[in-house]
């Protein structure tokens, strides 16, 4: 396929929430040289580093459109809250909050979240993803939301649930496939050209078991760039 002919992807997107914090102790640190420090005013260079690298097996392309005053504007919103996950001093993964709609709704959203691929699967997805939780509900909203698709991986939704949020909505879309525009190379993805699971991808949203008891160290999360 060509840029102007692109493959189309179907994707269905969950849109979760949590509306109490989580009864469980805080956080608990990974063993090792661990922190997570917030990204005040992060350099346009420094945010696409993050977001492409932990994206792009999950074909992360929404903000890879956007021109850099577009993204550098988002940057610069006091909204904004990036954080970064630090092994060693070396970048392991960050998570976005968004609290755009704090003042208006009193809503947090957890806008994305994600490791670097060499660091999945190591222990640092849940600390990440509780210690994204926890500071969201430090500000005292009275609700967090997040979404995830089938683009991103198998078990990213049944870690969501299992860290406390709940599904109130679904819906489907069509893209054109990020690799065929051009966006992201052409690499191999649990999900095939027709937006099924590949055929030696476990579909964990369809087993509960699998969903209970998913990895919350390989969550990745981002669909849509919000626009609610």
């Amino acid at each position: 396929m060509t840029p102007s002919n692109p493959r189309k992807l179907e994707v269905v997107i969950s849109f979760l929430e949590m509306q109490s914090p989580p009864e469980r102790a805080p956080a608990i640190v990974p063993p090792g040289k661990v922190a997570i420090i917030r990204a005040e005013n992060p350099t346009l260079s420094f945010y696409r580093y993050l977001y492409n690298t932990v994206g792009e097996p999950w074909l992360w392309w929404q903000r890879r459109l956007m021109s850099d005053e577009e993204l550098s504007a988002i940057l610069a919103k006091p909204e904004t809250h990036v954080y970064v996950l630090y092994v060693s001093g070396v970048p392991a993964g960050f998570a976005e909050l968004d609290l755009t709609d704090f003042e208006s709704d009193n809503v947090i959203d957890l806008h994305y979240m994600g490791l670097m691929p060499e660091f999945i699967g190591k222990g640092f997805g849940k600390y990440l993803l509780d210690w994204a939780i926890d500071t969201a509900w430090s500000f005292k909203p009275t609700r967090i939301t997040v979404n995830t698709c089938t683009l991103d991986h198998p078990s990213a939704l049944g870690a969501y649930q299992k860290a406390g949020f709940a599904i109130y909505d679904r819906r489907t879309d069509i893209v054109d496939d990020p690799r065929d525009t051009g966006l992201i190379p052409h690499i191999d993805h649990h999900v095939d050209h027709d937006g099924h699971p590949a055929s030696d991808t476990p579909d964990r949203e369809s087993d509960p078991e699998n969903a209970n008891n998913a990895d919350s160290d390989t969550l990745i999360v981002d669909f849509p760039d919000r626009a609610r």
